[in-house]
């Protein structure tokens, strides 16, 4: 028997994504002998509790008599996880070893933590935290010290969902299983590598989170570097949690801002009322909740060097932005031009491009060939395949490994620091005024002045 308690079970994160990902995975046949419970600051009892589970479950099919067993046998306890009294009494009713997750907000999960260290958990307990992990660079030092004295880092799976996408995970295998594209994806053939997540999506009832991290924190500082890391590290010789993990932070400890300018090489802007798809919506300052003297940018660009041999002089672009016109999440790969074209070849040669989408799951590639008509004339192509979905949403792979004990899809305790030491720069340049705050119509297409093309 392992027990999945849940601190924060009444809150969004656990209806939307966290019970959706159990579900899939106990349809899937991933655990045996789950015992289910959760914890809030809300005055619930078991029923209510079970029904939430049950709809969460629901919502992904995973209806079976295996999912149906884990709905009806799960508890709930009101607590504060934050007092050592109200943790005692937590872990006294779970059995066999313990995975707590914390689906909590950034400073509460980190004074839980805090009442652990306290309290003490049963051997082999697995602590699951959310990112972003701590608030800054010294923040997250601090907290890994902090845990260290709960658990081993073995035990610590720091969460980042977007490591369980299908695609994410596939792009291992794009660049080492085809001898074609990894010896032209170095600095030699390549002339910059852009990573973007524009969402057409608003705020979405995310004020008290979202506007004390902001686009940069909540996207680029965490999944978007996880993303660069795949895509610039060196083979690791094996998909073992160990080699991975020092690959990708390898090449974290090789990032830094361009030519470290962060009033030149980085962009912040939130958007104002506007139109998507016939939905009208608000300015990000006038949505309820908001504190417009914070300044909280909606839109973040940053403009990456990775200092290795194979990505020297590269530019990496990271963008992530709400409340766009256009949704586009993807990596896009740009190849240098050839030398030269042939005497005689005519027509619009465009670069080349590899691009990696992450919704839809999709690898497409941007040619130029010779196309019908005029034999010497170039039309550009795009050559595209989907990759497979999965087995399991994103949150159902993560949670697979944290029960199997593999920390392989969690952010090192390490890596997590260099995340926010590449990003530091630019925060303390926006904390300063010295980048100011663009807006962009919702609907839009950002920024004027944007750093990608």
């Amino acid at each position: 028997m392992t027990t999945l308690l849940i601190f924060g079970a009444s809150g969004d994160l656990t209806a939307r994504l966290l019970l959706p990902g159990l579900g899939s995975l106990v349809a899937a046949g991933g655990l045996d002998d789950l015992s289910l419970v959760g914890s809030g600051m809300d005055a619930w009892d078991d029923d209510r509790w079970r029904r939430r589970v049950a709809e969460s479950f629901g919502s992904v099919e995973a209806t079976g008599e295996r999912e149906t067993a884990v709905a009806r046998a799960a508890r709930y306890l009101p607590a504060d996880v934050t007092r050592a009294d109200d943790l005692r009494r937590l872990l006294d009713a779970c059995d066999g070893p313990v995975v707590i997750y914390f689906a909590l907000p950034p400073a509460v999960a980190a004074k839980a933590c805090a009442a652990l260290d306290g309290v003490g958990v049963p051997p082999g307990t697995r602590l699951v935290l959310e990112k972003p992990f701590g608030h800054d660079l010294a923040g997250a030092v601090s907290l890994n010290k902090l845990l260290a004295r709960v658990v081993q880092e073995e035990q610590i799976h720091r969460v980042d969902h977007f490591l369980g996408k299908s695609t994410v995970i596939n792009i291992v295998g794009l660049r080492f299983a085809n001898r074609i594209l990894e010896p032209v994806l170095d600095a030699s053939h390549v002339e910059s590598v852009d990573i973007v997540f524009d969402e057409n999506l608003g705020l979405e009832g995310r004020a008290g989170y979202y506007d004390g991290a902001g686009a940069l924190v909540d996207m680029i500082q965490s999944h978007l570097l996880q993303v660069l890391g795949l895509l610039a590290m060196e083979a690791p010789p094996t998909l073992e949690a160990l080699d991975l993990r020092d690959r990708k932070a390898q090449v974290l400890r090789a990032t830094r801002l361009w030519d470290d300018d962060p009033v030149k090489f980085s962009r912040r802007a939130r958007y104002t009322a506007g139109t998507i798809d016939g939905r009208q919506l608000p300015a990000y300052a006038d949505e309820a909740g908001i504190d417009p003297a914070r300044g909280t940018e909606t839109l973040a660009e940053i403009v990456l060097a990775v200092d290795t041999w194979r990505w020297a002089g590269v530019p990496f672009r990271l963008r992530s932005g709400k409340a766009l016109g256009t949704r586009r999440k993807e990596a896009v790969i740009t190849f240098r031009p050839p030398p030269r074209l042939p005497d005689g070849l005519t027509g619009s040669s465009q670069p080349d491009r590899l691009r990696i989408a992450f919704g839809p799951d999709r690898l497409s590639v941007d040619l130029n060939i010779n196309g019908p008509g005029d034999p010497f004339a170039l039309d550009p192509v795009t050559l595209t395949t989907d990759f497979g979905p999965g087995d399991l949403p994103a949150y159902g792979e993560v949670l697979r490994g944290v029960f199997a004990d593999d920390p392989t899809l969690s952010v090192r305790g390490d890596t997590a620091e260099e995340c926010w030491r590449i990003v530091e720069p630019v925060l303390a340049a926006w904390r300063r005024g010295d980048v100011p705050l663009h807006e962009y119509a919702a609907g839009g297409s950002g920024p004027a002045d944007s750093l990608l093309p």
